[in-house]
Order: C-alpha cells, then sequence, then structure tokens
C-alpha cells in the first residue's frame, strides 16, 4: 500500500525552520551558521536516481519470480495449484516488514528501500506470472496501463490541475489507511475458510471497486510528487531522497497490482 507514511510529521520532525520562526536567544556577535550543508539535501535529481535505482532492482527480482514460477496445475481433488514458490509469500512478508521499517525510520530508506525493491519485486514477478498463465498478454497490458497512468498524474500534477491541498491529502491518506485495513480484514477471513467475494469478482460491483482502489492508488501518485516538490523546497536531509524513492515504489506497484486485477475481471465479462 502506500503513502501515509509520507505525512506532515516527516516535515515537523526533519525541516528546517522557516525564517521568523526560530525562537528568540541572546543576540551573538558571531555569524550564524546555517542549519544544514547544501549538498545535504534533498534534491529532484537526487530522488529521480534512487527512484530508477529501486526499480531496477524490482524488475531484476521480478524476472526472478517470473522465471521461479511455475504453470498453474489442477489437482486430483479438483483445487488448483498456482506453482507460486513460497519464495513469493516470503517477499511479500518482508515487504510489509520493511514498509513499517522505514516508516518508523526514515534514515534507514538507503538501506531497507533495495530490500524491499528486491523481496517485493519477486514477490510481484510470481504474481504477474500467473496471471500471464491464466490471461494472455494481460501483463503488458497492465505495464502499459500503469506507465500511462503515471504519465497522465505527472502531467496533471505539473500543469496545477491537480493540486494537493491539506484537505484533499487527509482524503486520499484516510481513504487508503481504510483500503490497507479492509484488505487485511479480507485476508483474516481467508484464513478462516470464507472470502469476501467481490474482491475478484467480475461482477460489476466487483470491477466498480477495482476502479476506485486503482483510481486511489493513483491519487497516491498525487501525494509522492508533492513529497518530493515540498521536501526539496523546504530542506530535507539527503537521506529523504530515498525515503521519497521508496514511497513511488510502493505506489506504482500497488497501482500496478490494481491494474491487474481489474484487467483480469473485465477479461471475465
Amino acid at each position: 500500500m502506500s503513502n501515509p507514511v509520507l505525512n506532515e510529521k516527516v516535515f515537523n520532525n526533519w525541516a528546517p525552520p522557516q525564517p521568523g520562526t526560530e525562537a528568540q536567544g541572546p543576540i551573538s556577535d558571531g555569524p550564524s551558521s546555517p542549519w544544514r550543508p547544501a549538498g545535504d539535501v534533498m534534491t529532484v535529481g537526487g530522488t529521480i536516481s534512487a527512484t530508477a535505482t529501486l526499480l531496477a532492482l524490482l524488475l531484476a527480482s521480478a524476472t526472478v519470480g517470473w522465471l521461479a514460477t511455475g504453470s498453474p496445475a489442477v489437482r486430483s481433488d479438483g483445487t488448483i495449484s498456482y506453482g507460486l514458490p513460497g519464495l513469493a509469500i516470503l517477499g511479500v512478508i518482508v515487504g510489509i516488514a520493511s514498509a513499517f521499517a522505514i516508516a518508523f525510520r526514515p534514515h534507514l530508506a538507503r538501506i531497507v528501500g533495495p530490500v524491499y525493491a528486491l523481496a517485493q519485486g519477486f514477490a510481484v514477478g510470481s504474481i504477474s506470472r500467473v496471471y500471464e498463465e491464466f490471461y494472455d498478454g494481460i501483463v503488458l497490458q497492465a505495464a502499459g496501463v500503469t506507465i500511462a497512468v503515471f504519465a497522465v498524474m505527472l502531467g496533471l500534477y505539473r500543469s496545477g490541475a491537480i493540486k494537493v491541498t491539506d484537505r484533499f491529502r487527509r482524503i486520499i491518506v484516510t481513504a487508503t489507511i481504510g483500503v490497507m485495513v479492509f484488505y487485511g480484514i479480507s485476508l483474516l477471513i481467508s484464513l478462516f475458510g470464507g472470502s469476501v467475494s467481490f474482491i475478484s469478482s467480475p461482477s460489476l460491483f466487483g470491477i466498480g471497486f477495482s476502479i476506485f482502489v486503482a483510481g486511489l492508488a493513483a491519487m497516491n501518485l498525487a501525494l509522492d510528487f508533492d513529497f518530493i516538490e515540498r521536501g526539496t523546497s523546504e530542506g530535507l536531509p539527503r537521506h529523504f531522497e530515498w525515503f521519497a524513492a521508496f514511497g513511488m515504489l510502493v505506489t506504482i506497484v500497488w497501482l500496478y497490482l490494481e491494474i491487474l486485477r481489474l484487467l483480469a475481471k473485465l477479461r471475465e465479462r
């Protein structure tokens, strides 16, 4: 899932004080030193480089996960074995653990971010292979749609058509947390043998739900762009380049998986 970790607390805790907001202390005759060296602050270029590095690691790991996943087979009892290797499940667990680690320790993003990319990449590659076995060509379609959505959202953000206000941010973050909780509850239900059918159902309601969640993931891209812009303008420490890159990668993976699910539902109609 995505951006609740990229919140206002980051700026409150890490951004330098704005002019005129410093506490008034004793007057000093000596020169005042800068809050942080110019080369030690977050930049757009550095964030792009970090994001590209994480994407490269994710794609490399996804390739390995794709190759390690077998073809689905029907068992003797009629159930389907999807051929997912155990490492794919482990990848999801490590990915979730990495997300929590970075949320509470942003300075670890340079180390934990690549771990997340490798672990989650393997899982994404395995899942993609399973979908491709059932729906020929769907992975290429999902990747293309993901790239197109990213480009459109970036264009809308840069043009000012989408403005990330405090109200917008609260709505998207609240909705994202709500979806996270819902997916968590549905996972618990499945562990006890139940299911929330419309999550994977090709019904109109199921398709509508997938469109909503994919749209929510796309809106989180706007929060990512806003975080990068604000982080560079407010002088966050340089390690937040990796923190922002991690947030961007989480959003892109979430968006891709939701689009993959949506396209599968549409194929079933």
